[in-house]
């Protein structure tokens, strides 16, 4: 019985780097407390949210889950004003803290791939306000404040060494940088490795997009090898703010995902592929993975995203990244299950097991297997040279 509770402990430990993003620009999408009941059962505890919404505020508080909340883009201006900073801090945080545990702010999102130089400048005078009025109120140690930025940001990013941010926002970009490394916050960036496949199918390998470990990119500088284009796309990012003078800040993966349905020009845009990405990330954070170039820390990300969300503009692919459908369907089925035993005691997280999929279930419980028996084997060995 020891056993097989090792085995599921070492199967389903808490994938404590995955997180989900949960959008709501949808008219038919279910209420906060059902949403927190699929997530529970899903044992998902990580969530960025699109804004700061008091009912799901209200309702996440008190449950496991940490929470990423949002300033919109055009609040940016008036929050640049410690006192309107405070203000909107005592409104919006401080009283859902710390029953729900809100651990960052976004301030705005992808604004540094907009056209608004003004919205740029005003970013991270914002984005010190906030973190200020966080400090005065006591929340400062507890919540990191920082902004998504699209992959779109970068000049270069084939291979990673030659990462670089694009010359007309590195002054905002530099001004960022110092914030985060002043404060310690991570850099968030938003990935997508089916934008670089969807519009260059013939070059791109889709198993590379997928993250399939089939194939390979030897990076000719640095002789690193990456299998998969998310992990390249964040090591191109820690290379381009290298060449900024910024090496120690980490880079978390705010949005990454695929979209399950797509327009005729939407190349790969399939259920299959979805499941295929999602599953293979998934995978891949139950592993605590770093990238090539940090491979000792693991890289967070939140998938993108929870539910498809039908009132989302632009093309059919923006609405359909959802994992689940507003009546709480499977979008597809990527094998994300919760493991149900009230009865474990382990700190379960993800299942890999799927209908779909049971060749791959076999092959991951085998290994898992295989690993439990050297533990035991490594374990025996110490002890038997211990001296006592």
């Amino acid at each position: 019985m020891i056993h097989i509770f090792l085995l599921f402990s070492l199967t389903f430990s808490g994938v404590e780097s995955l997180g989900i993003n949960y959008g709501q620009v949808g008219d038919n999408l279910p209420p906060p407390d059902k949403v927190l009941e699929l997530l529970t059962s899903l044992k998902i505890s990580k969530v960025r949210i699109y804004d700061t919404n008091p009912q799901i505020l209200a309702t996440f508080a008190n449950s496991k889950t940490e929470l990423i909340v949002t300033i919109e883009n055009e609040m940016l201006s008036q929050l640049m004003d410690p006192q309107q900073a405070v203000q909107w801090v005592a409104t919006h945080i401080k009283p859902y803290f710390p029953a729900a545990r809100i651990t960052g702010i976004a301030v705005g999102n992808e604004i540094f791939t907009g056209n608004d130089t003004t919205l740029m400048a005003n970013l991270v005078p914002a984005m010190i306000s906030i973190h200020s009025a966080l400090a005065q109120l006591g929340l400062g140690s507890y919540i990191h404040v920082s902004t998504p930025t699209s992959l779109a940001v970068l000049e270069e990013s084939f291979p990673p060494s030659a990462g670089s941010f694009k010359t007309q926002v590195s002054p905002y970009i530099s001004q960022f940088l110092q914030f985060l490394s002043s404060t310690k916050a991570p850099f968030w960036i938003n990935a997508y490795p089916y934008f670089a496949y969807k519009d260059n199918p013939n070059k791109i390998s889709l198993d590379y997009a997928l993250l399939n470990p089939m194939s390979y990119m030897v990076d000719p500088s640095t002789k690193l090898n990456y299998d998969n284009m998310l992990y390249a796309q964040v090591d191109a990012v820690i290379f381009g703010m290298a060449r900024l003078g910024f090496d120690g800040i980490e880079v978390r993966v705010s949005e990454t995902g695929w979209p399950s349905k797509g327009d005729d020009d939407e190349i790969g845009a399939t259920a299959e592929n979805a499941a295929i990405y999602n599953r293979n990330l998934l995978r891949r954070q139950l592993a605590n993975e770093g990238t090539p170039l940090r491979p000792n820390m693991r890289l967070e990300v939140y998938l993108f995203a929870l539910f498809n969300e039908d009132m989302k503009p632009g093309p059919t692919s923006e609405r359909n990244y959802g994992l689940y459908q507003p009546d709480g369907t499977m979008a597809y089925n990527v094998g994300l299950s919760a493991l149900l035993s009230s009865s474990s005691t382990s700190s379960a997280s993800i299942s890999l097991s799927s209908s779909a999929s049971k060749t791959a279930a076999m092959e991951y419980q085998s290994l898992v297997y295989w690993m439990f028996v050297y533990l035991l084997v490594g374990i025996q060995i110490i002890l038997t040279r211990r001296p006592f």
